[in-house]
């Protein structure tokens, strides 16, 4: 597999000479710069992605950050705020990426593997541009928890265009697990772990979630190894730290880093155990600060406060315990302190991954031919003492990991690191050198290239729309034959059809489902009216709701029918008797199932239970999300195992766990319905169902079934229709409720009411004033007219 790369540059470049160098990188290293405008890439760079998605991703919340502001800011006096320009200017640079990717992309062949916080939006670039192109991202710094994260201004935008991806990797567990919070948190998204595999739903499409720590580049390391220059400096180091059991700390010099706690477990160590006075040294290597300002000063100067006490304090004539080192230190010169030090320590309070531990081991363990090989000089051994908080500690399980802000137990693990047994540390240092040779950048990047295949494979096997606008925008998975209702071609149909059955769901179909007001409207009912008054239409309302709440909604339609609580209850008209499902009338298992659910409610604010006559449904959507699924989880499981001899279903749904008698839904009663009007010579020739939840797919999915068995007449056109555009088995979609209901009243319009049949007065005048007095009063008489 070729690999060409996309990237900017550190120094501002000319525009006379932008070209050139383009062009020399292309040739000489398969490199694409992007060049970006000096004050663009402060506002990007400087401002949004190190003051503050930096912070924000390791830990430190923003009204925090020690980081100073920018002259603009400081100026209008706006600290840590968050700056919309300086977002925006994110997205342009991103745009910036996009569009020298699109010039050197073959979209039909191609993979695009996005790195890191930086390009975070350029995923949605790409997807709009490019439906099907392969796309995959990896995070190589912490990802926060929610709660932290849910205080960044444009959360939402920066999952959704993540989501836009194929695959999506970080180093740890831990950061995969706060970012799925997140997006069941901030998105209402659900995960699911199967074979190994994380998946992320996502409008119809699965995304993968990969856990892989990175690795080291072992050829890149060893070809150091092999330096001359390298040989000599460890010749020098050895006869400049005889006797002595060298710690090595190799840091950037920022916030997150720790290099001041491990200082002062260093100095902790040498007081509590005295035995290491004059033998044990400290080297730090600190890399210059990337960023500037009065706080990097201040941490500079506790930093060498620090040395110079420890160095005051423990110095003897030819001994420093601490030997710190600030400036530039070559690969050759690094490597060698690697070579010579008997433990490394890394005190990082936060840290996306952090290779110096993996080198380390590389360095100990040598190569052949190698005059400073560890083989050459005795076995070949090594010990670390992490931080917790560093993305490599879950791969290293032979190192001291330790709490870097407890500074006493600290040093108590530096302790035992220099003064365990040479056997241990042998054993210590096979068994993470085994794991690092094994599991090296190759390794890495081969695996995530992999699962990034595996994830395509799925999503290519699927139809594909891309639908929304800016960072809302995503790729649906649809059916390939789904379409948006025609109101043309349904109405053609509606008018010829002599025999019509018309199913509506009613919670998020006629009335949204975040209204907190569910009445119908009058217009609803007025429409409602007219297609029932119609002799050729069968009009039923199949809900989850229960009779009585049903019935009082729809009090003023005598003739419509309604299946209550998924169909176990039914009646035809008004005036009939409710019939009730066959299956069951012993209702028993309500007592042992609902002390399993007040368990439950008790433990989990915001929760409730609904009592229905022949069902108990649990909600938590006003629970903590993470909280409320777990225990929806647990709730299933334990209500299974209780009513496991009983004649009921237990199953989940959106925020709800529900317990039903067997042998009762949607799909079933439409099925009833269709067969009753065959067994009356009614035989359906237009069959319209609409639904917006999951409930719906068994009515869609049933009625398909019955129409294959010759339950309606031939021919007959079936418009399943779902509300929104999500995955699902009907074949329609119309967008929002006000789209459901304008479509009915057209098809009222085409109606041909009975003349026979009028409503009560009373029933006129109640549907006026007491549901909707801001409607216009419903001139029944005149539609009849309309569509006679």
């Amino acid at each position: 597999m070729e690999v060409f790369f996309v990237g900017s540059l550190r120094a501002d470049v000319p525009p006379g000479e932008q070209e050139e160098v383009s062009q020399s990188l292309i040739d000489g290293f398969r490199c694409a710069p992007v060049f970006l405008a000096p004050e663009l890439n402060e506002r990007f760079y400087h401002h949004f992605c190190k003051r503050y998605l930096w912070p924000l991703f390791h830990y430190m919340l923003p009204f925090a950050s020690p980081l100073p502001p920018t002259a603009e800011a400081a100026a209008s006096g706006d600290g840590g705020r968050f700056d919309r320009s300086a977002w925006e200017a994110y997205v342009l640079a991103n745009k910036h990426f996009y569009e020298k990717v699109v010039e050197v992309i073959n979209p039909e062949d191609d993979y695009v593997w996005v790195h890191d916080y930086h390009l975070m939006a350029l995923p949605t670039f790409l997807r709009r541009r490019f439906n099907r192109l392969r796309i995959g991202f990896f995070l190589h710094s912490p990802f926060p928890s929610s709660e932290i994260y849910r205080t960044l201004p444009v959360r939402e935008e920066v999952l959704r265009t993540l989501l836009n991806c194929d695959l999506i990797g970080f180093h740890t567990f831990d950061y995969a697990r706060h970012f799925l919070s997140c997006c069941s948190r901030m998105l209402g998204l659900e995960y699911q772990s199967k074979r190994g595999y994380i998946g992320l739903e996502y409008f119809g499409r699965t995304v993968g979630i990969k856990i892989m720590p990175m690795g080291i580049h072992m050829g890149q390391l060893q070809s150091v190894l092999r330096l001359p220059e390298k040989e000599d400096k460890v010749a020098e180091l050895r006869q400049r730290f005889q006797g002595k059991a060298v710690l090595l700390g190799v840091d950037d010099t920022d916030i997150f880093k720790g290099i001041n706690l491990k200082l002062l477990a260093f100095e902790n160590m040498l007081r509590m155990h005295p035995k290491w006075q004059g033998r044990a040294v400290l080297v730090q290597i600190a890399n210059p600060p990337r960023g500037k300002g009065k706080e990097m000063e201040a941490i500079q100067a506790e930093i060498r406060e620090s040395c110079d006490r420890i160095n005051r304090e423990f110095g003897q004539t030819g001994y420093s315990p601490v030997v710190f080192i600030d400036r530039n230190v070559s690969s050759a010169e690094r490597l060698a302190y690697y070579t010579i030090a008997e433990c490394v320590v890394v005190t990082a309070v936060r840290d996306g991954m952090n290779l110096t531990p993996y080198e380390y081991i590389v360095c100990r363990q040598g190569i052949p031919g190698s005059e400073s090989a560890p083989e050459v000089s005795g076995p070949k051994k090594s010990m670390l003492v992490v931080s917790e908080f560093i993305g490599c500690s879950p791969s290293l399980s032979g190192a001291i990991r330790v709490n870097p802000w407890n500074v006493e137990t600290t040093a108590e693990a530096l302790n035992e690191a220099i003064s365990m047994s040479e056997q241990e540390k042998q054993l210590r240092h096979g068994k993470h050198y085994r794991y690092v040779s094994t599991h090296d950048v190759a390794y890495w990047s081969k695996s995530f290239v992999q699962d990034l295949e595996r994830a395509c494979k799925d999503h290519f096997r699927k139809p594909c729309w891309g639908i929304g606008l800016g960072f809302g925008f995503r790729v649906v998975a649809l059916d390939p034959h789904f379409t948006k209702l025609n109101l043309d071609t349904i109405i053609m149909s509606y008018e010829r059809a002599k025999s019509r059955v018309i199913l509506l769901d009613y919670d998020g179909t006629l009335v949204p489902q975040t209204s907190i007001d569910k009445k119908p409207s009058s217009e609803i009912l007025r429409i409602i009216n007219t297609l029932c008054l119609d002799n050729n239409n069968t009009v039923f309302i199949v809900s989850g709701r229960s009779r009585d709440s049903l019935g009082s909604l729809f009090a003023l339609c005598p003739k419509l029918g309604i299946a209550a609580e998924h169909g176990y209850f039914l009646r035809w008209t008004r005036d009939e008797g409710w019939q009730s499902s066959s299956h069951t009338s012993d209702f028993g298992w309500m007592q042992m199932a609902e002390p399993v659910m007040n368990l439950y409610t008790e433990s989990t604010d915001g929760s409730y239970i609904e009592t229905k006559e022949t069902a108990l449904v649990w909600h938590h959507q006003d629970a903590d999300p993470g909280f409320g699924s777990s225990q929806a989880k647990e709730m299933l499981d334990h209500l299974e195992s209780v009513l496991a001899n009983e004649p009921v279903a237990v199953k989940s749904g959106q925020f709800i766990v529900e317990v039903k008698p067997q042998g009762v839904s949607k799909g079933l009663v439409a099925e009833k319905i269709l067969t009753l009007m065959k067994e009356k010579g009614r035989q359906a020739d237009f069959v319209l169902c609409i639904g917006d939840d999951r409930s719906d797919e068994d009515m869609f999915e049933n009625i398909a079934d019955v129409m294959k068995r010759n339950n309606v007449a031939p021919k007959t056109p079936l418009f399943a229709c779902t509300v929104g555009q999500k995955p699902s088995k009907a074949r329609f979609y119309l967008d929002d409720t006000f789209e459901v209901v304008n479509m009915l009243s057209l098809l009222a319009d085409a109606s041909e009411p009975d003349p026979v049949i009028e409503l009560e007065e009373d029933d006129l005048a109640t549907s006026v004033s007491a549901i909707d007095i801001s409607d216009e009063p419903p001139q029944l008489g005149n539609r009849r007219d309309e569509g006679s």
